[in-house]
């Protein structure tokens, strides 16, 4: 049990929010060992479609072989029926998949997001296949420190381009506590007009510069 315990205790910092236009999930990029850091680029943000995006936290292999079979379905979905899935159908198949395999879990912790006919929705599901849905959602060691801004910070109604900053900040004040939580940020958008897409790496900067000049107490990532 101990060993079991010891497992689940992977860090990282996941965040998801329900914006007007759209949605946004962001990670950091930092993996850990124990106390080690064993990696600095480590990606836990992942298309499913092209309306769809997952994030990953727990251990590495397991999130990546998810990720793996979930955008497998949902593509094979879409080229069946000429159309994408809802992303409600693909929390319940992502539920399904976990709860499957209760008495020999995967290790991690999910949240998936996206855009359909029904508007933006993101879920947050656990190893047991438990499914969430809210306005935003946070998984991993720095979780408890992103709720704590997105209590405070987020709004109804609060467009995309306003939802990127307040991941930033999340993952900026959860790597500043959380040692397992740092080395950059990755962010993607997801609207109607637009599908999936990734922010790149210099606008993520800018961002970052925006938010510090705002939060002037904020350390290096």
């Amino acid at each position: 049990m101990d060993e079991i315990d010891d497992m689940k205790k992977k860090g990282t910092t996941t965040v998801g929010i329900v914006c007007d236009d759209g949605v946004v999930l962001a990670t950091e990029k930092r993996a850990t060992k124990g106390r080690m850091i064993a990696h600095k680029d480590t990606k836990k943000l992942f298309r499913i479609g092209d309306n769809m995006a997952l994030t990953i936290s727990g251990l590495v292999g397991d999130g990546q072989a998810i990720s793996r079979f979930l955008s497998s379905e949902v593509e094979l979905y879409r080229l069946k029926r000429n159309k994408d899935m809802t992303v409600k159908a693909a929390s319940t198949l992502l539920s399904n998949i976990l709860l499957g395999r209760r008495m020999m879990p995967y290790f991690v912790g999910l949240l998936l997001g996206g855009v359909d006919d029904n508007g933006g929705k993101v879920y947050s599901l656990d190893m047991a296949g438990g499914a969430i849905s809210d306005d935003y959602v946070s998984e991993g060691s720095g979780s408890p420190f992103v709720y704590g801004v997105l209590d405070d910070h987020y709004e109804d109604g609060m467009d995309v381009d306003a939802g990127v900053d307040l991941v930033i900040l999340c993952l900026l004040v959860s790597s500043s506590r959380d040692s397992a939580s740092g080395d950059g940020i990755k962010v993607v958008k997801i609207t109607e007009e637009e599908g999936f897409e990734e922010i790149d790496d210099e606008e993520v900067e800018k961002r970052i510069s925006k938010v510090r000049e705002k939060k002037k107490n904020l350390p290096p990532l």
